[in-house]
């Protein structure tokens, strides 16, 4: 991907493909230099026209930006976390239109802190873009849930590619317009690849896209526990995601008292008779 500055302006290529691993982080800001000589930065909302929605959030700006870069045939595998998939706002604007002015047909759903900052939930989403048209073009999204009781590290247990063959399979790139679900009520309620309809998830809430069936075995099972090395990793990759998520705020709550505007004080005199009068 470009610099984010590039989200700014419309660089006029276009391209037939665009695989994207955007840097993770919600908000999109600026540093600049003030009048005083000090650095400073600021949220930085993009307004474009070609956007659907302005919005300070980087994910969001960096998917809309991506449509745009693409050729009328072009296609995308883009990594974004869960909050494109369910936030509202300028969120639920956003994916409503790519699935009318795309073929969104699949969402890969990946474990916890595979891409971005551990404790961090990604998804992989597969999109074609369309010419304009009156109608959707997107009639079904196919749903890979490697994510419920799927127990991978960093460290010990990282993920490879032998871990998505079956995702892969199911894919069907040769033809992704004959993919049968693995999922079935009935028979095979545990299975992790099916598909929702346009109309089934247009009728959600805010349009939300992140989407889960199967039950997380580790709250109703306690026999099937990761390893206790595992979960003794997995607790120390979060605390550290945590810390660093405070550091952040830390650092924004300092930014913000160092740039805020001194207020007057107020005065309270003390005097015979009135013992409570502000100047």
């Amino acid at each position: 991907m470009a610099p984010l500055y590039s989200l700014v302006t419309d660089t006029g290529e276009r391209f037939d493909y665009v695989p994207a691993n955007p840097p993770f982080g919600k908000k999109s800001s600026m540093t600049f230099t003030n009048e005083e000589g000090e650095q400073e930065k600021d949220d930085l909302t993009c307004n474009r026209q070609d956007f659907r929605a302005s919005t300070s959030n980087k994910l969001l700006n960096v998917v809309q930006h991506i449509r745009t870069m693409l050729k009328i045939t072009g296609r995308v595998a883009a990594v974004v976390p869960d909050n494109v998939l369910f936030e509202g706002g300028a969120g639920e604007t956003i994916r409503r239109k790519l699935l009318e002015n795309t073929d969104l047909h699949t969402i890969l759903r990946l474990p916890t802190g595979v891409f971005y900052a551990q404790g961090v939930k990604a998804n992989v989403i597969f999109f074609d873009n369309r010419e304009a048209s009156p109608d959707p073009w997107t009639k079904e999204i196919w749903y890979c849930d490697y994510r419920t009781n799927i127990h991978h590290t960093l460290k010990k247990k990282p993920m490879r590619y032998k871990h998505l063959s079956e995702f892969i399979e199911c894919y069907n790139p040769r033809n992704r317009h004959r993919r049968k679900a693995t999922w079935d009520e009935q028979n095979a309620p545990d299975s992790r690849w099916r598909s929702y309809s346009y109309e089934e998830l247009t009728a959600r809430d805010k349009t939300i896209l992140d989407v889960f069936w199967l039950k997380d075995q580790s709250l109703v099972d306690l026999d099937d526990l990761p390893e206790l090395d595992e979960l003794a990793e997995q607790i120390i990759e979060s605390l550290e995601a945590g810390l660093d998520c405070f550091r952040e705020v830390l650092g924004a709550l300092r930014e913000s008292r160092r740039t805020a505007v001194p207020t007057s004080p107020v005065c309270v005199r003390l005097s015979p008779g009135n013992t409570d009068q502000v100047n």
